[in-house]
């Protein structure tokens, strides 16, 4: 992590300061002081960033800085917390390395008051900022996000900047008046003269509590903490007349009292927390991803250490996640536990209950406050969370109420993933079933198959196949069923053995495509297709939630759905074709056809691309029509492609991948690459041509003579 900081004392720019245009029409300003410093991308950065203000503030107070005696509390308080959901936002929604920059201005302007610039730069200026209200017409993967909400609500004046590389989130606070510090309002320079005693001037950094707690910590009534029970904050050992803030567990500050008992900066700091767990935690699906998430997101912010268990249908609870705040008490924990787990009464439900502080101090440390919870979500019991911090009797009423809240967000989440597991895991069994093994060994023939679906929730709509026919015939197939999930599987599961039946009774490869056309007009396959969506949905509906996808929004269960019964899947569009060497060094005979499919491509030695087959109809549209065959020979070193609709309509803008002869371009550059070679470039060209990946199954087929 790089550090730097700069301050200054003259009264014009070339003495140090800095012009910066500021949000507000605020206008130029003199930088009397300055300090930076760059993050790693990691979970770790939001507290760094806090560390960080506090050390500049600290560090200014210490200089005499103009105006840093100016800074109270209050603002550095605000400051904090809303630099500390910025670095989140830029490391979850981002991803990238963060800039956090903190300068002190005063204003050219006469009687215009000094103000508090802080400024949040990443690397990934491409994504979209988030914290506005959910737009109705907004895709579903972009809504969400509460940062920028807090930030316009308590900042003077606050933008966004985007460069060529980065994308910056600025905001500016006025500092107190001149006078305002004297009046004794809690202004920093007393409070910040103390942390710059505590700093360590070899590191530069605030050396905070271990608990973060603080004086004042002690709830009113709780009377003073007793011996034995681990380190008591200066001034806790008698009752406080104020009641440990919210705010101050969520994001605690170095140990010093708090000035005011304000509902709304209490209520600020519990809602910025929520919305950072419920954004954190919205889109995993998968349990030990959200147990992680979540011991994270309460230690050490609300515990010294937690604990979940995971329900299980088929035995004991498993211990899925330990955390504690000092790494090295991890494995000593881990083992306590296991031997204890917690059994929560079942009445108690979603309600955090008081929990015996456990009796290994080396694995928990010293006494403390200790809670469980039971996560509860639409009604069923899916695990429990334990967690616990030191130096208290108990934990205040706020702190509770924010573990309870913080339960059943965690618990939604833990539905939301076994719902996708258990989705996928029969999409995987159907894929399994639904698609060959291998790839059978043609003779004189090299082949290559790409198979990519958009998801692993539901089965894919593309499918293929290559399989012997007898008398020296070799078939191969590429189809796509019009939709997908479980009336695409059953489509797909029907076909593929029909063609391989048809195939090996002796038909033509247009007498195949007119008999599988008959086929899939029969009612039999329409109410097959039906009863495979109700059945899904029925058994989605029988585990306690909606049918379909199910994701956490903001602590709330949103379900996709899966369409019963509107609009049959039973059209689809299938490349089939024959091969049948012509002996040693002669290349093979190639007959196919298709039907409503993207027309395969011949690929010569020397580059040439040439289009085989005539387009026809839909399979399933029509009952009455016949199919027509086209044959031709590939010689050795002829290359025949053959790919669904995801590779020639993959989207980047208004522009299709195959348009313009796309996909031709592609393949014209593979000459002389094997057949292998030849899927991994033409793969490579369609993720290539666009920044999202494809919306749509991608399936391809190559065949090479040798």
């Amino acid at each position: 992590m790089g550090t730097s900081s700069s301050a200054t004392s003259g009264g014009s720019v070339e003495g140090g300061g800095v012009v910066l245009p500021v949000g507000g029409g605020v206008g130029p300003v003199r930088t009397s002081a300055s300090a930076r410093v760059s993050l790693p991308g990691t979970p770790l950065a939001a507290s760094a960033a806090r560390r960080f203000v506090r050390a500049a503030l600290a560090d200014w107070a210490a200089l005499e800085v103009p105006a840093a005696d100016r800074v109270t509390d209050r603002v550095a308080d605000e400051a904090i917390l809303l630099v500390s959901e910025l670095v989140t936002n830029a490391v979850v929604h981002a991803g990238t390395a963060v800039e956090v920059s903190c300068a002190l201005d005063v204003s050219d302007r006469e009687g215009e008051p000094p103000s508090l610039v802080v400024e949040v730069t990443d690397h990934h200026p491409t994504r979209v900022v988030r914290g506005d209200p959910p737009d109705p017409d907004e895709r579903p993967e972009y809504a969400g996000g509460h940062g920028l909400r807090l930030v316009a609500e308590i900042a003077e004046s606050w933008g966004t900047t985007y460069r060529r590389a980065t994308k910056s989130v600025w905001f500016q606070m006025a500092v107190a008046p001149t006078g305002a510090a004297a009046a004794g309002t809690g202004a920093m320079g007393a409070g910040f003269m103390d942390a710059a005693a505590a700093m360590d001037p070899a590191t530069a950094t605030v050396a905070e509590p271990e608990g973060g707690f603080g004086a004042g910590a002690v709830r009113e009534g709780l009377g003073p903490v007793p011996e034995g029970l681990g380190p008591v904050p200066e001034g806790a050992g008698v009752v406080c007349e104020g009641r440990k803030e919210a705010v101050e567990i969520v994001a605690p500050a170095p140990g010093r009292a708090p000035v005011r008992v304000d509902p709304d900066w209490i209520q600020r700091g519990a809602l910025s927390f929520l919305a950072e767990a419920s954004d954190l935690l919205a889109g995993q699906f998968d349990e030990d991803m959200v147990t992680s998430l979540a011991g994270q997101l309460l230690v050490p912010r609300l515990a010294d250490w937690c604990a979940i268990w995971l329900d299980s249908t088929s035995g004991p609870p498993r211990l899925a996640r330990v955390w504690h705040a000092s790494e090295g008490r991890i494995e000593g924990l881990r083992r306590v536990l296991e031997k204890e787990p917690p059994q929560v009464p079942a009445a108690v439900r979603g309600s955090a209950v008081e929990w015996p502080w456990p009796a290994d101090p080396a694995a928990y440390g010293p006494g403390g406050a200790a809670l469980a919870c039971r996560l509860v979500a639409g009604g069923r019991a899916l695990g429990t969370l334990l967690l616990g911090r030191a130096g208290l009797v108990r934990m205040p009423a706020e702190a509770v109420g924010l573990v309870e809240d913080f339960a059943r967000r965690v618990a939604l989440a833990l539905a939301s993933a076994r719902r996708y597991t258990r989705q996928a895991t029969i999409s995987r069994v159907l894929q399994r079933g639904l698609l060959p093994s291998v790839i059978p060994r043609i003779p004189g023939v090299e082949s290559a198959v790409v198979y990519e679906p958009t998801g692993d929730i539901s089965a894919g709509g593309d499918f293929y196949d290559v399989f012997p026919a007898g008398d020296g015939r070799w078939c191969f197939v590429l189809g796509d069923v019009c939709g997908n999930g479980p009336e695409a599987a059953v489509v797909t599961g029907l076909v593929r053995p029909w063609l391989r039946l048809l195939a090996r009774e002796g038909y033509g490869v247009g007498e195949v495509l007119d008999r599988l056309n008959q086929l899939l007009g029969e009612e039999a396959v329409e109410q097959a297709v039906e009863g495979a969506a109700e059945a899904v949905a029925a058994g989605v509906e029988a585990v306690g939630g909606p049918a379909g996808v199910v994701e956490l929004m903001d602590g709330g269960l949103v379900g996709t759905g899966l369409p019963a019964g509107g609009g049959v899947a039973r059209f689809l569009s299938l490349l089939y074709g024959e091969l049948e060497p012509l002996g040693e060094g002669e290349g093979v005979r190639c007959t196919l056809a298709s039907a409503g499919h993207p027309l395969p491509l011949v690929l010569r030695p020397e580059g040439e691309v040439r289009t085989v087959a005539a387009p026809q109809i839909l399979l399933g549209v029509v009952d009455d029509v016949t199919y027509e065959s086209e044959s031709f020979d590939l010689a050795p070193g002829e290359t025949l492609l053959c790919v669904t609709d995801g590779v020639t309509e993959h989207r980047s803008g208004d522009r299709q991948f195959d348009d313009e002869d796309g996909l031709a371009a592609a393949f014209a550059l593979c000459a002389g690459l094997s057949a292998r070679e030849v899927a991994e470039r033409v793969r490579q060209a369609v993720d290539e041509f666009a920044a999202e990946p494809p919306d749509d199954d991608l399936a391809m087929l190559v065949l090479k003579v040798v």
